[in-house]
């Protein structure tokens, strides 16, 4: 279960990083064009939510990997939990069940490493 949850993390991690990248760095209007729901929100809250999703995918991984402060990872995973969640909500305002889906499948992976990592497989 340790290598499923590493490998898990990675690829959570690995999306979550290039979208962190993508919404702390491009511009609303150039983000709108792929990402609608940027429209909803300023500025300022898009690349907040970038810089989150990026130290997330960070925290999935570092802590864990160089052994400093190993809770941290579990703490990025429900971090991700929480940002699905509002993610789901604003999908769900915009009546868009595709993106909800994806998200609640996001929601889940991240639950099911926080889970692991906080419990059973706590570093």
């Amino acid at each position: 279960m340790n290598v499923t949850l590493w490998i898990l993390q990675a690829v959570l991690a690995a999306m979550f990083g290039l979208a962190g990248v993508m919404k702390s760095t491009q511009p609303k209007d150039k983000l709108a064009e792929k990402l609608p729901w940027v429209k909803d929100f300023s500025p300022g809250v898009v690349k907040f939510i970038g810089v989150a999703e990026l130290a997330a995918a960070l925290g999935l991984i570092l802590p864990a990997a160089l052994d400093i402060a190993p809770v941290l990872t579990p703490l990025a995973a429900t971090g991700l939990v929480v940002i699905m969640i509002g993610a789901i909500i604003t999908h769900a305002r915009r009546k868009e069940p595709q993106a909800i889906a994806f998200n609640a499948v996001l929601l889940i992976v991240a639950a099911v490493i926080a889970w692991g990592r906080f419990g059973p497989y706590a570093f």
